[in-house]
């Protein structure tokens, strides 16, 4: 008979998300891992792998979270524009002094992953491109109900949005004026490079 295992493997990886999102990749130890998470080297060597794999489980758990954040946003809003305009807005305002990092955990990634960890730097890459992929469709719906242009492309509105919220996340992280944030916000859904 097997024996069951001690621990809540999501719990484990919300943790370790946490974890690595604020010291990022490098500068999260095995001894950092092992106090947050609450487990000995050889458990979590045992469940991950390494060090790595438990690294590339929290970016998809980051990821997952996301999107799962921005459907909810979908779901409560009138249209595919409010619904973008709201997610935004919750991910710099709502959030921004209750996660481990006011950057993107994913941009984050990019900045810090070297070739060393192409696989890790892979993988970072592909996360950001399905959520850019994710816009494309909102905005795409955007379009089809008249919010937008019929001239302007889904997938380089996607492109446009995921420059403006890598650089106001880091913005904002250097500006604590909650109002001028909001207003750039509106001044991105706003602009004629969406609504042309």
């Amino acid at each position: 008979m097997s024996k069951s295992a001690k621990f809540d493997r999501a719990d484990v990886v919300d943790k370790a998300t946490k974890l690595y999102w604020e010291k990022g990749f490098h500068g999260t130890s095995m001894r950092n891992l092992q106090d947050v998470v609450d487990m000995r080297p050889g458990s979590i060597y045992a469940t991950f792998g390494n060090k790595e794999n438990l690294f590339k489980e929290a970016l998809q758990h980051y990821a997952q979270v996301s999107f799962s954040h921005l459907s909810a946003c979908k779901k409560a809003s009138l249209s595919p524009l409010e619904a973008l305009r709201t997610f935004v807005k919750s991910i710099l305002m709502d959030t921004g002094k209750s996660v481990p990092s006011g950057m993107c955990m994913l941009v984050k990634s990019v900045a810090e992953l070297t070739v060393e960890n192409a696989e890790l730097l892979l993988e970072t890459k592909r996360l950001l491109s399905l959520i850019e992929s994710e816009f494309a469709v909102i905005f795409k719906e955007a379009i089809e109900q008249g919010e937008i242009s019929v001239s302007k492309d889904p997938n380089h509105l996607a492109q446009y949005l995921q420059i403006q919220i890598m650089g106001l996340r880091t913005y904002a992280s250097a500006n604590d004026n909650a109002q001028t944030i909001e207003a750039l916000i509106d001044d991105v859904f706003d602009s004629s490079m969406v609504r042309g």
